[in-house]
């Protein structure tokens, strides 16, 4: 039997601690103080995003992993046998199980994630629950153009759950998706998720919970740049904030001065005044037909669209057909 040493390869092209002190402080100097979404995701942020996962306010996971046990056999048949399976995003084994236990002679599992040390304790897991599986885990950041280690496979899939499709703006979107048609070939498959415009009181409690977890989470940003960073952010002098915003079709979510301060990070010094915030995350919302529109720009042809009984989220299988 091979051990998970022979069964998991590990590519680290993440992102070093240079990167992350020019993001941040370039985001911080604008007029509009900004922080890059992906930074959210250390380990802790990832623990603390699975965490979210469970809460009842959070409807996305629940109804994306009730679709995917409906729809799984329909989606080994679309993907079909000794096919590469590539997933964007990697922090979770939930979802991925449906699909490791749906689909036949997978030929190889490759996840990428920005938290490598989060990516691998999953793989990990992963490799004990499917031991004859081979892992190619790609630690780095799936938003700009990575190059995948020969991959032997009918064809390729690539996976991309949890609507973080819509933690990007319709442009940013569309440079994703023109990235991840870059690592597929023409008739390879893209599943997506995309969470579906609602009620706005459903999409406000789901990012303002009852506990408390989604503002921890937002938080731990400033908590990392202290460790990271060397910066002196005050934690107790900031609080979280999330609003849908109508116009846009997004939730938005920032972290709030409570007070005028100065925040000193690498020497740089970072003025807030009383109430100005940092936009830390969107989470744009779709039509199925709007989200369809966006992806065929980048080659990739709606085949199959799926939803729950509320109409509360959708997932996509896309073809590239350029």
């Amino acid at each position: 039997m091979k051990t998970a040493s022979q069964i998991i390869q590990f590519t680290d092209c993440g992102i070093g601690e240079s990167r992350f002190l020019e993001e941040a402080l370039e985001g911080l100097k604008q007029q509009k103080k900004t922080l890059p979404a992906k930074f959210l995701y250390d380990e802790r942020g990832s623990e603390l995003f699975e965490e979210i996962t469970g809460l009842q306010e959070y409807y996305p996971t629940r109804t994306e992993i009730a679709i995917l046990e409906r729809i799984k056999k329909e989606l080994a048949d679309l993907v079909g046998p000794e096919a590469a399976l590539i997933e964007f995003g990697s922090g979770s084994s939930r979802k991925i199980n449906i699909l490791l236990q749906a689909f036949e002679n997978l030929s190889v599992y490759v996840p990428i994630d920005i938290s490598k040390e989060f990516l691998y304790e999953s793989c990990l897991n992963l490799s004990k629950n499917h031991p004859s599986l081979f892992i190619h885990a790609i630690a780095g950041d799936y938003t700009v153009p990575i190059t995948l280690p020969p991959l032997r496979c009918r064809k390729k899939t690539a996976f991309f759950p949890g609507s973080t499709i819509g933690n990007f703006n319709p442009e940013e979107a569309s440079r994703f998706l023109d990235t991840a048609a870059g690592m597929l070939d023409k008739g390879d498959g893209f599943l997506v998720g995309v969470d579906l415009k609602k009620d706005t009181n459903i999409l406000n409690d789901a990012y303002n919970d009852s506990r408390g977890i989604t503002a921890e989470f937002n938080l731990n940003l400033l908590k990392r740049m202290n460790r990271e960073l060397g910066a002196d952010f005050h934690i107790d002098a900031f609080r979280h904030h999330a609003f849908y915003n109508e116009e846009k079709g997004c939730i938005e979510m920032h972290i709030v001065s409570k007070e005028d301060q100065t925040v000193t990070i690498s020497s740089e010094s970072i003025v807030f005044k009383k109430e100005e915030s940092i936009h830390t995350e969107s989470s744009y919302k779709y039509e199925a037909a709007e989200f369809q529109s966006l992806a065929l720009k980048s080659g990739f042809a709606a085949k199959k669209y799926w939803t729950d009984e509320n109409q509360l989220f959708s997932i996509h299988y896309l073809e590239l057909i350029e």
